[in-house]
């Protein structure tokens, strides 16, 4: 599923499977990202049943942000119930309580990070763990982040 405008690279899987053969890093690498995704994979299983949606939602949002090139991009409602297992409802008045704090604007289809401490603030602490699981995958110092910076 694509969830963002961007680019994406796709390789045949005999040429992947030789590619980890001959670059042995390669291999060590995408078997880290592996065992980060599942990290994540599980932290949000277990955020999900724990924490409040505006927590989650700013989780979400986050990440997405994390993963764009700017404050704006576009995500529906719809899109983020899905995402986060609730209702749209949910959503609606979990954004809409994101909005009135001034961290996000939303409206036809698109979102747009206005404070981004503000929304790590508001996060659960789900979002700081993996992020700083992240970073240590990649390398980075403890302090400098690979999230995004204006």
């Amino acid at each position: 599923m694509v969830q963002a405008p961007g680019t994406a690279l796709r390789m045949d899987a005999a040429a992947f499977r030789q590619a980890l053969e001959r670059i042995p890093a390669l291999r060590t690498l995408l078997l880290r990202y592996v065992l980060l995704h599942h990290e994540q994979v599980t932290r949000t299983a277990a955020c999900n049943g724990r924490h409040h949606i505006e927590q989650r939602l700013a989780r979400w949002l986050l990440m997405a942000h994390d993963r764009n090139e700017g404050d704006r991009f576009p995500m529906t409602h719809e899109f983020l119930s899905m995402m986060l297992g609730v209702r749209r409802a949910g959503v609606t008045v979990a954004a809409g309580t994101l909005q009135k704090a001034e961290l996000i604007r939303y409206g036809g289809g698109n979102m747009m990070i206005t404070d981004r401490p503000g929304l790590e603030a508001v996060a659960c602490e789900c979002y700081s763990v993996v992020r700083r699981a992240q970073d240590n995958l990649f390398g980075l110092p403890e302090g400098q982040s690979s999230a995004y910076r204006p």
